[in-house]
């Protein structure tokens, strides 16, 4: 089994984490600096980890010097791998995702519904 899933990169970040979706893909932080493939290699340990997976299951398909990239995760279904992300936000816990919410306007870094103080 494999799952397969489309990610929105920003390296160098304060540390390594998913930050909600960008359309089809999802928004990952990742700590390491875009310089000599580390953000890559950060990427995969990142999701070996977080696939529960050897860091050899984890390949970068298309995307390996740009910030859109498509991963390839051997061993998981893509049922569980969505799971797994939404955990690492938080939401599973809330119920979110047995209704099939994505972070849509709520969460950390929705911004906020309060106005501006200027």
């Amino acid at each position: 089994m494999k799952a397969r899933v489309a990610i929105k990169v920003r390296a160098g970040a304060r540390k390594t984490e998913f930050a909600g979706r960008f359309g089809d893909a999802w928004k990952l932080q990742v700590a390491a600096p875009p310089v000599d493939g580390k953000a890559n290699e950060a990427i995969v340990r990142f999701l070996a980890k977080l696939a529960s997976v050897p860091a050899n299951s984890v390949r970068i398909v298309t995307g390996l010097a740009a910030s859109n990239k498509l991963i390839e995760i051997e061993g998981i279904d893509a049922e569980t791998l969505e799971r797994a992300i939404l955990e690492s936000q938080g939401f599973a816990q809330q119920g979110f995702a047995q209704q099939g919410f994505a972070q849509h306007g709520s969460g950390p870094n929705s911004g906020s519904s309060l106005p501006r103080k200027t």
